[in-house]
């Protein structure tokens, strides 16, 4: 086998192995020389885990919203981030209501409850909107039209917010039941990490069962699949379109009131970043894939508050956790650059043979 590639091997397969042997060396020198000379302790290392986890998680679910509207038409909604940005400004101001009505201190399992319910139906509506204005007049074409509509449309909906909310940040209510600090096998963790988590994981659990379980995921998996032979079979194509449109703005909306809990204050400009990362994490992991979307949420997260301390520090890099976005941008690079269809995607022909 290594003869047969050692015959067919071009410049730019030598250039690849050059690449990743460079890579290795790089991220392998740094682990070391950061094993040999630790910084930090143990429940340093644990705190960086449960912080990565935390935002892995929020990748994640805006992950799902991408993948899921690329399984069904092949486009990528690059107003999603903004989904995102409006679901937590709905849930901002379910709590700060909660908090007028006195519930939020005595009852804070109603007030999640309402800022989850108002968060899913404001980002829902906003993303139905996105598909009936921005996709449904293009869905036909094979031009660049749809990605320059999601595109302007992301821009309206930025400066709406901005319009509306104010250019300032505006501080995420704190809800005094998810403060604090939970112990856990020694350590200590902020009780929000934990709550953010469980939501994020229990959020997958019932998307997964929708998608597998019910028969507008049965629908759904047959238009990914084949959509012309899914509206011969009688499938109610634009139902399923909307209805994916609407459970991704649902997932972007609950990635928003998880957002604030931790961070404690968001902006109209949020979404373009975290629209960004939620596109990478999705493409990392394989983009139309579910499961693929969330390994790759999670593996962003843990890359980005792992990396910094993990090989930067061995390395002698100044103010690293200043490098983290481009760590994670560059694994994103590598894994394309090496594994085009992300971890967990198929080759194109195998997908649709």
């Amino acid at each position: 086998m290594v003869q047969d590639w050692l015959r067919r091997a071009t410049f730019v397969d030598w250039f690849l192995l050059a690449l990743r042997i460079a890579v290795v060396a790089v991220v392998g020198t740094g682990f070391v020389a950061g094993l040999l000379h630790p910084r930090y302790s143990r429940a340093e290392w644990f705190s960086f885990l449960a912080f990565g986890l935390t935002i892995g998680a929020i990748y994640a679910l805006i992950a799902l919203g991408y993948t899921m509207v690329y399984g069904i038409l092949r486009m990528v909604n690059f107003a999603h981030g903004d989904v995102f940005m409006f679901g937590a400004y709905a849930a901002c101001f379910s709590l700060l209501a909660c908090n007028r009505a006195g519930i939020l201190g005595p009852d804070p399992a109603l007030s999640f409850l309402i800022a989850t319910v108002v968060c899913i139906a404001v980002s829902a509506g906003v993303a139905v909107l996105a598909e009936r204005i921005a996709y449904r007049p293009f869905r036909r074409g094979r031009s660049l039209a749809p990605l320059i509509s999601t595109l302007g449309l992301s821009f309206v909906l930025e400066y709406s917010a901005r319009g509306m909310f104010g250019a300032q940040n505006k501080a995420f209510p704190s809800m005094p039941a998810v403060d604090g600090i939970v112990a856990f096998a020694g350590f200590s963790v902020p009780r929000v990490q934990v709550v953010v988590v469980a939501a994020a994981v229990l959020t997958m659990v019932v998307l997964t069962l929708i998608v597998m379980r019910t028969r507008i995921g049965t629908a759904m998996r047959a238009v990914a699949e084949d959509r012309d032979a899914a509206t011969l079979m009688g499938i109610n194509v634009d139902r399923v379109i909307v209805f994916t449109f609407a459970l991704g703005g649902a997932l972007a909306g609950i990635a928003g009131l998880l957002y604030g809990l931790v961070f404690k204050q968001i902006s109209f400009f949020m979404g373009f970043f975290l629209g960004v990362k939620g596109f990478g994490a999705a493409v990392l992991g394989g983009i139309g894939n579910i499961p693929g979307a969330m390994l790759g949420g999670y593996a962003l997260g843990l890359v980005e508050s792992l990396g910094p301390a993990a090989f930067l520090e061995g390395l002698g890099v100044s103010s690293p956790y200043q490098l983290r976005d481009a760590i994670a941008y560059t694994m994103l690079v590598m894994v394309l650059i090496f594994r085009p269809r992300g971890l967990l995607g198929e080759r194109l022909s195998t997908a649709r043979a």
